[in-house]
């Protein structure tokens, strides 16, 4: 055969020009995630080219309009059907713009403003050489305790990094329950988890265990991302796709076209059920729930109290959202296989939060394994696999995540020498020694507990009669008892606060600048309105409740 001949038959076997389709993206619908992913971009310019005094309130400036402005944008997307009539697929199937997508996407963002709100607080310390000082290392840097860090304290230097790498961990939070491909998913999980190792590293105070807290993350962060995408490589070769969809179709046998290739894997049912397992592990992790708990309360513990109420916050919705996702678009197939895995998993995290979280004698840990307890209900609401799972969950997390960040907005008031006075003995007689913050710290407690007219009963009442209706019954059972055990340490606190005597040596109550009493505020607000009127909120969960597949 002449060499023309050969090339011929080359060029039209692989035609260039009709392969390679232009990538259509509909920027519109996917302006909340670009709005603060260009801002991120936008922070990091200023880091280089603003001078240093000047940083903090371009920052604050940046990042707060974008996360209104991106706000403003899923609303605009909600009220113009995207929700409900219009919901689709965008940016080529790798994104999913539909009713859970957009709530979780709002939750996240108001969140993270209310977050934002204490990273940016700088009244709680005393002036440090004439310098206001926030929650963060003044140079990442330098050592703990080295020269270089005494030398950065002196001058007034301040980690304004952070904002950021919090909107790059927004970013990927907004993408994370969005994703509609495993590919998509990995990336956004990458983007949210990186910036946070990095904030939990830059306590200002007790550097060291910050320090640790971050490595302790990072190490097992990294152990939950390979095991997540060793679970995609494999569904990758059971179904030869990428695609939440057509992997869907795949599991169910109504896929129309099969590729000869895929014949042998496709019937390979190792495959997929090892693969949709270490996926699960993957989000499990990021969820907190037993038995991938472990990091949880030294993480919490270590990292710079605003960073932990951003991650049990924001991190935990957009997790969520994702398993929701995973399970509920992916592997409705598999309901018979994962239903009885996440009844144990539901279970013994859970108990398991509720049993431990009785032995600690540090609040921040406290509220750790309380949040370990919490993703125990949610997974309730997950198992339940009915429309009404759907929208308990995502009302729940609505809930939680306002509780939670005003719960960790107030525990940086309480200050001692030291710095934050975590350990639960400094906190006896808080109530008469500030009536005002014990009383506001109490109905968080009190939410998290799950008593009535509080927002944490309305979502428990919400996630266990989906639980119930879903053919879960036990499960309620067991969660009743587990709610029942964690109101016992949560009352505890209550009682230290109101009816134990003050130690003169005790902590003082810092005033806090505009920016934390809004965060508190807002929580208070939340809990409450959603506590004595949760119905319309309960409503908008419902109609945002459809996935689109």
């Amino acid at each position: 055969m002449s060499a023309s001949a050969v090339h011929s038959l080359w060029t039209s076997a692989v035609d260039p020009i009709a392969k390679i389709d232009a990538p259509k993206i509909e920027y519109a619908q996917l302006a909340p995630t670009l709005i603060v992913v260009g801002a991120a971009v936008l922070g990091i310019l200023i880091e280089g080219f603003v001078p240093r005094k000047s940083r903090y309130h371009a920052q604050l400036f940046v990042s707060s309009v974008a996360l209104v402005a991106a706000f403003a944008a899923v609303v605009a997307l909600a009220a113009d059907g995207y929700g409900t009539t219009k919901a689709g697929i965008a940016a080529m199937g790798a994104i999913a713009v539909d009713g859970p997508a957009l709530f979780l996407q709002g939750t996240i963002l108001l969140t993270a403003l209310v977050g934002l709100f204490t990273f940016a607080e700088r009244r709680l310390d005393p002036q440090v050489h004439g310098n206001r000082v926030d929650s963060f290392a003044a140079q990442a840097s330098s050592v703990p305790g080295s020269d270089g860090e005494k030398k950065a304290v002196k001058a007034g230097f301040t980690t304004t990094e952070v904002f950021p790498l919090l909107l790059f961990a927004v970013a990927g939070m907004l993408v994370f329950p969005a994703a509609n491909d495993l590919l998509t998913l990995f990336v956004a999980l990458e983007v949210l988890s990186l910036p946070l190792y990095l904030l939990c590293a830059l306590a200002r105070r007790k550097r060291l265990i910050s320090q640790e807290a971050a490595v302790k993350y990072f190490l097992l962060g990294s152990f939950a991302s390979a095991f997540l995408l060793f679970g995609i490589a494999l569904l990758y070769g059971y179904a030869g796709s990428m695609s939440y969809a057509t992997i869907a179709q795949v599991v169910d046998g109504t896929i129309a076209e099969v590729d000869p290739a895929l014949v042998n894997t496709m019937g390979n049912d190792v495959l997929l059920l090892v693969g949709s397992g270490l996926l699960i592990m993957g989000l499990l992790f990021k969820v907190g729930a037993v038995p991938f708990h472990m990091w949880t309360p030294d993480v919490y513990q270590g990292a710079p109290t605003p960073v932990t109420g951003l991650m049990a916050a924001a991190t935990k919705v957009a997790a969520f959202g994702a398993l929701l996702r995973v399970l509920y678009v992916l592997l409705p197939g598999l309901r018979w296989d994962w239903r009885p895995v996440m009844w144990a998993v539901a279970i013994v995290t859970m108990l398991g939060g509720a049993i431990i979280a009785i032995t600690q004698t540090d609040i921040k840990r406290l509220l750790a394994y309380s949040a370990i307890s919490h993703a125990g209900f949610i997974l309730a609401g997950v198992i339940a696999t009915t429309p009404e799972g759907i929208s308990s969950v995502l009302f729940y997390l609505a809930a939680y995540s306002f509780v939670t960040i005003g719960a960790f907005a107030v525990v940086t008031l309480v200050r001692d020498a030291g710095g934050e006075a975590t350990h639960l003995s400094k906190w006896a007689g808080l109530g008469r020694r500030s009536p005002l913050v014990a009383a506001v710290f109490a109905v968080f407690l009190l939410a998290f507990a799950g008593i009535p007219l509080t927002s944490g009963f309305a979502g428990k009442f919400a996630v266990f009669k989906a639980a119930a209706e879903g053919g879960a019954v036990p499960l309620v059972v067991v969660g009743v008892i587990a709610s029942a055990i964690a109101a016992f340490f949560y009352i505890r606190v209550i009682v230290l606060m109101f009816f134990s005597e003050p130690k003169p040596e005790g902590p003082t109550v810092a005033v806090p600048s505009p920016l934390t009493m809004m965060a508190i505020g807002m929580g208070v607000a939340v809990t409450v309105v959603l506590g004595v009127a949760p119905q319309y909120f309960l409503e908008l969960a419902g109609n945002a409740g459809v996935f689109v597949r």
